[in-house]
């Protein structure tokens, strides 16, 4: 059994250093994530930012620019 210890001990050794990495490469990631960011402050990986939702109103202005964008599309490509 005193093999068997050994391999405990080694398998412990190799947790803890893979446990150092993935700190390593989460301080990394943030300190990247953080880059893009304007506002310069903290985020944590994997967060997702929601968005306030658009009232009914809004919609119907967004939908009515959209066909009006997509009109004048299509009438430029018919006149080609």
């Amino acid at each position: 059994m005193p093999n068997l210890r050994g391999i405990v001990q080694q398998l412990k050794t190799e947790r803890d250093r893979a446990q150092r990495e993935v700190e390593r490469l989460s301080a990394a990631l943030m300190a990247l994530g953080n880059l893009g960011s304007q506002s310069g402050g903290l985020r944590r990986v994997g967060t997702v930012k929601r968005r306030k939702p658009l009232s009914a109103t809004a919609r119907r202005k967004i939908a009515a620019a959209q066909r009006a964008r997509w009109a004048k599309w299509k009438a430029a490509r018919r006149s080609k």
